[in-house]
């Protein structure tokens, strides 16, 4: 049986399109445009998940929460155009499962939404965990997270799916052409300084983490994530 996806987002092509892709992916979907008709549609639509706007007409997402959580345990993901500490540590304390901050990939929703509807054990369509640990450093592609030193880093997708395919193949050499290829995938027309620039930004957030791993820059080939053996 489908499961339930209620969208509460005012923006309606934001709405519109994840009802789109939602419903692609086999979820049925019910959406709502406001605070009040969110809490209207969570009585009446039973979902199984709640894909939460903090900035809503009639009644805030916070509000809706509260609503929400005065007796049901239905997993909510906030989506927040913030990317504040204090709007996640709000949200996640005053009941939420998980957020994503806008814009956002599509893929990474999906992600999250299965990633929360396993913890909540209603969720068969995992085939096979994406997760990859070191020392100090966790990649789970399964929620698209990023533990460095046990605090989750916002990374956008691209650079996260680049860190998990580097990493799990440990001390293997990519090309940035390989890179392009696997990672970006075929039709992609960029050219490789795409996979420098990420590389880059991947090298500001894991920098001097672990001296048990490290992205490496094989001169005149291309990447590698280097374990030091016997780690």
């Amino acid at each position: 049986m489908a499961k339930k996806v209620l969208i509460v987002e005012d923006e309606s092509n934001i709405a519109e399109l994840l009802h789109l892709y939602l419903e692609k992916e086999g979820f049925e979907t019910a959406v709502a445009g406001d605070g009040g008709k969110g809490v209207e549609l969570f009585r009446s639509f039973h979902p199984d998940l709640v894909l939460l706007d903090i900035m809503l007409p009639v009644m805030d997402g916070w509000s809706v929460l509260k609503k929400i959580r005065e007796n049901d345990k239905t997993p909510v993901i906030m989506l927040t155009a913030k990317g504040e500490t204090q709007d996640k540590v709000a949200g996640l304390e005053g009941g939420a499962d998980d957020y994503i901050v806008k814009p956002f990939e599509m893929k990474e929703v999906l992600a999250r939404i299965h990633a929360v509807l396993r913890r909540f054990g209603g969720d068969e369509s995992g085939s096979g965990e994406k997760k990859l640990s070191f020392d100090k450093l966790v990649i789970n592609l399964d929620s698209y997270e990023l533990l460095v030193d046990g605090k989750r880093i916002d990374t956008p997708p691209k650079e996260l799916e680049l860190l998990y395919h580097l990493a799990a193949s440990p001390n293997r050499v990519f090309t940035r052409n390989q890179l392009l290829d696997e990672v970006w995938g075929f039709d992609y027309f960029g050219d490789s300084r795409t996979v420098d620039v990420h590389i880059k930004r991947l090298r500001e957030k894991l920098e001097g983490v672990s001296s048990q791993w490290s992205l490496k820059t094989v001169w005149g080939v291309g990447y590698k994530f280097e374990v030091v053996s016997g780690s």
